[in-house]
């Protein structure tokens, strides 16, 4: 249970400290962080959490995650759904504080794209189903490849939580003109959820496309690896 509500306020930040940062600083004028602010929100998220609660639950916030460490060989199989249930609950709960917050401003009149990932005439610079299918898969392998190895037995102790954070980073500067970047479905379903129309009909690929390249990165760290 202690890991369970870790990454259920894991998840939460990282979709406040990461969506939060897109809707709310993203725009402003003069001021506002633009891409790579929101980029480096991402990945400050989990940087701080991985140093955070990363001893209690590993810190994986993204049922991605979890599911490319277990076919990778780093995670019992018996605690994936609950750990996926605590991460999209976790993700919801930050997506209400940020409607709350959003919906307290004084001009208010809508939540616009909340930040959630889409394809096609959703896509913030129009790619296509293709185009985000290979995206979210390619960064979602790419993600996975970083977590394995930074988190190996054999690799340098104490800096894995900065390289997954960076990695993160680089991810969504890469991809956020794509799709919003999702890499995981946690993220995508909470924001879907409050958006709800064209963000829920295209919810399925934020689900299918980073389960893909995760299963694909553990298999292959899996053969690349060395011996724990």
């Amino acid at each position: 249970m202690k890991k369970l509500v870790a990454e259920f306020i894991g998840t939460l930040w990282l979709v406040l400290g990461g969506c939060g940062s897109a809707v709310l600083a993203a725009g402003v004028p003069d001021l506002g962080i633009g891409f790579a602010g929101v980029a480096l929100a991402f990945g400050l998220t989990v940087v701080t959490m991985a140093y955070a609660i990363g001893h209690i639950s590993g810190c994986h916030l993204n049922p991605a995650v979890s599911i490319g460490l277990w076919i990778g060989g780093r995670f019992d199989k018996k605690e994936l759904i609950p750990y996926i249930i605590a991460q999209v609950l976790g993700g919801i709960a930050g997506a209400g504080i940020l409607y709350l917050i959003v919906t307290g401003q004084k001009d208010f009149t809508s939540i616009g794209g909340f930040a959630a990932n889409g394809y096609g005439e959703h896509s913030p610079e129009g790619y296509n189903l293709m185009a985000a299918l290979i995206t979210e898969i390619v960064m979602t392998f790419m993600f996975l490849i970083v977590i394995l190895g930074a988190t190996h037995s054999k690799a340098p102790k104490g800096f894995a939580g900065l390289a997954i954070g960076l990695a993160l980073t680089l991810i969504h500067l890469i991809s956020i003109p794509v799709t919003n970047t999702s890499v995981n479905p946690a993220r995508s379903t909470s924001q879907a959820l409050f958006v709800g129309d064209w963000a829920m009909g295209q919810l399925w690929l934020f689900w299918v496309a980073p389960i893909i390249g995760a299963i694909l990165a553990g298999l292959v760290y899996k053969f690349i690896s060395p011996e724990e």
